[in-house]
């Protein structure tokens, strides 16, 4: 009953046939939050792009101005003469053998993995395990390269990526329920600002076609594309 009451609730507040500014959305998402938990915040962006066009498959990196509220864990696959560095900087996992070992076996608990160049190589066979799950070192991301201090540093800063998928929508974590709503509309600004500054010049029409905002198990929000520009 109490999962009922609650839906109920926020079904009361909510009007299915507006769309709400960025700025309406970002404080409506706390209102009909239904979890105890610190719920992530959600946006889904709808382009107008053909994902299956190389030069329109849009995948990048944004620095959030508030963070994610998550604390990230940092996997650097480098040569020993790298380590240090990577652990001064704050990566929560450091090493190269033993970790594509793990990996092998199946151990995936982490949310970032920053490589070297020069490893790539040998941790090419791991595609196929951390591919699907969005955790393949890749440079446009900026999670293969020599700089790994500057690479974790932006991870733990609030750097997320950001990848679109078949049907042509990106889905981002852009901060917690607990976020105060500017923060929350801050966030989620800096990530369309990001997108519309990647606008591919083959991309015709209309190409912010849809944005919604949800939280962790409560209904989504759409969003006025004109309200964000």
């Amino acid at each position: 009953m109490a999962i009922t009451k609650k839906r109920k609730a926020v079904e009361a507040k909510l009007d299915k046939n507006k769309i709400y500014s960025l700025t309406e959305a970002s404080a409506l998402v706390k209102s009909i939050n239904v979890t105890k938990f610190d719920s992530s915040v959600d946006v889904h962006i709808r382009l107008g792009v053909d994902p299956k066009k190389a030069d329109q498959a849009i995948r990048g990196t944004v620095s959030l101005p508030h963070g994610t509220g998550k604390t990230k864990r940092v996997l650097v696959l480098c040569t020993p003469d790298k380590e240090a560095e990577a652990k001064a900087a704050g990566a929560d996992f450091v090493g190269l053998d033993e970790f594509v070992q793990k990996i092998e076996q199946g151990w995936t608990d982490i949310d970032v993995v920053v490589a070297t160049p020069s490893v790539m190589p040998k941790i090419g066979k791991l595609g196929k395990i951390l591919g699907p799950r969005n955790l393949m070192p890749n440079p446009k991301t900026g999670t293969v390269t020599n700089d790994v201090a500057n690479a974790v540093n932006e991870v733990k800063g609030g750097k997320i990526a950001f990848k679109i998928d078949k049907a042509g929508i990106i889905h981002a974590s852009i901060g917690r329920i607990s976020f105060a709503p500017e923060k929350i509309a801050e966030n989620a600004q800096e990530l369309i600002n990001t997108l519309v500054r990647m606008k591919p010049a083959s991309a015709k029409g209309t190409y912010l076609k849809g944005i919604s905002m949800a939280a962790t198990m409560s209904p989504g929000l759409a969003i006025d594309t004109k309200s964000v520009g």
